[in-house]
């Protein structure tokens, strides 16, 4: 496995070994161990989540305060632009922005330690977007940074105007927004 630094403290993106011909491929989305050895990665993951969305639709940036989620993310069919934003008052790269396109050409994996706010922009016709979390979902202590927040001024590669949920209309500008100490 290769690992990449981003400008996140801690936040990764891994390149699994992809061993494919004629036929296809195989890799390995998983491994304890090589995550372990590769990365330092030693979470315990506890909750896997599998969404399916169209093209411009926008999700994040969301986190929770409490019970934070540390996520290894993928994509399993079609592409994203990801986005990870450094929301931990006591790190080094605090309020620092970190994008990545995921694809399932790319196969590019991204890990995201507790205490960052994440959201992707679909940029494909569908995409089938995996990813593991180290807590349990909690919406009690969900909450959204908005997503075209101007302090953190994320590159977007928008094509109109994204499709959004309510939660993400309404989120807070990175400036007000609860965040963890």
């Amino acid at each position: 496995m290769k690992v990449i630094s981003t400008e996140i403290h801690d936040a990764l993106i891994l390149e699994p070994k992809v061993f494919g011909d004629a036929r296809g491929f195989f890799l390995e989305s998983y491994n304890k161990r090589v995550l372990a050895e590769a990365a330092g990665i030693r979470a315990e993951f506890v909750q896997d989540n599998h969404s399916r969305s169209a093209r411009g639709v926008l999700r994040g940036l969301h986190y929770q305060l409490q019970q934070p989620q540390g996520k290894l993310v993928r994509v399993a069919s079609g592409a994203v632009f990801d986005v990870a934003v450094d929301i931990r008052r006591g790190s080094p790269t605090f309020g620092k922005v970190a994008c990545i396109e995921l694809s399932d050409v790319n196969q590019r994996m991204f890990w995201l330690p507790p205490g960052l706010a994440h959201g992707f922009l679909v940029l494909s016709d569908s995409a089938d977007f995996l990813y593991k979390t180290t807590d349990y979902y909690a919406p009690e202590h969900e909450r959204s940074i908005l997503w075209n927040d101007a302090e953190l001024a994320i590159p977007w590669p928008l094509e109109g105007a994204p499709v959004l949920s309510a939660k993400d209309v309404n989120g807070l500008p990175f400036a007000v927004a609860e965040l963890f100490p």
